[in-house]
């Protein structure tokens, strides 16, 4: 027992102590609110047609002015041009202010991000395989918990709500209460968020993803404290992976706010 409790401790405190890498931070910088000198919370992601960069700005969007009020400023970095920027912001709320593109991921590259599967071909056979779970772990169960629901996750739509996800007809939200109830994500509802989204995306594909040579880039999270320690990281391995816990994307955030 000494022997756990004195390994958990040194991790801890290598943890602490562990800087933030410099390429996050020269990136970092020059940006308002962003430099040395207080919380910050970073998100890198993919493509910004990448479905995970789209649900994780939604899950961001309703915590911003928590994370604001807590003294936490919020950066994302993604694969994308401007326009595909402002149609990402227009369609998430995210702030696009607090949004950087980059037509290539060379940050991603300077952080030893994952780049996905790479097989012969170009990058959609990767990422096909990677979409039925090959070289991506967790993303089968992850989509799956989508059809299932999830009692540890929060409802998605509220009663009132017009979801319209096409080739579903239009319905309010209250239809998900047959499928169980109320107060958590009940079946088909993260299903049919991710529809929408999907739609969003292939409908305005070239707006989003100008070139396709990196659909299979992942992305990571740092929570950098005022001194710049790195408090958390969280580097993405698969498809719909970009949280230690989906069912709860900022979790990890709860004992530092």
């Amino acid at each position: 027992m000494l022997a756990l409790t004195t390994k958990f401790v040194v991790n801890a405190v290598v943890q602490k102590v562990m800087k933030a890498p410099e390429a996050l931070l020269s990136r970092l910088a020059p940006l308002p609110g962003m430099a040395t000198g207080s919380r910050r919370l970073v998100a890198v992601m993919g493509q910004l047609g990448d479905f995970d960069s789209l649900e994780y700005a939604q899950a961001l969007v309703p915590r911003l002015d928590s994370l604001r009020d807590h003294g936490v400023s919020v950066q994302v970095f993604a694969i994308g041009d401007a326009a595909g920027a402002d149609r990402f912001c227009g369609f998430t709320r995210f702030p696009r202010q607090q949004l950087q593109v980059d037509p290539v991921p060379t940050l991603h590259e300077q952080l030893e991000l994952e780049a996905g599967l790479k097989i012969p071909g170009g990058p959609w056979p990767g990422f096909l395989l990677m979409c039925a779970g090959v070289g991506s772990p967790g993303t089968l169960q992850e989509v799956l918990r989508g059809y299932t629901g999830d009692r540890r996750a929060p409802q998605l739509f509220a009663d009132d709500d017009l979801v319209q996800a096409s080739p579903l007809p239009s319905f309010r939200g209250k239809m998900f209460r047959r499928a169980g109830g109320d107060g958590f994500q009940r079946p088909f509802e993260l299903a049919t968020w991710r529809l929408r989204n999907m739609n969003e995306v292939l409908g305005n594909w070239r707006t989003y993803v100008p070139c396709d040579d990196y659909i299979t880039q992942r992305g990571a999270t740092y929570l950098l404290d005022s001194d710049d320690d790195l408090l958390y990281q969280h580097c993405d391995k698969s498809l719909l992976g970009y949280s230690e816990t989906m069912a709860n994307p900022l979790a990890f955030l709860d004992q530092y706010l």
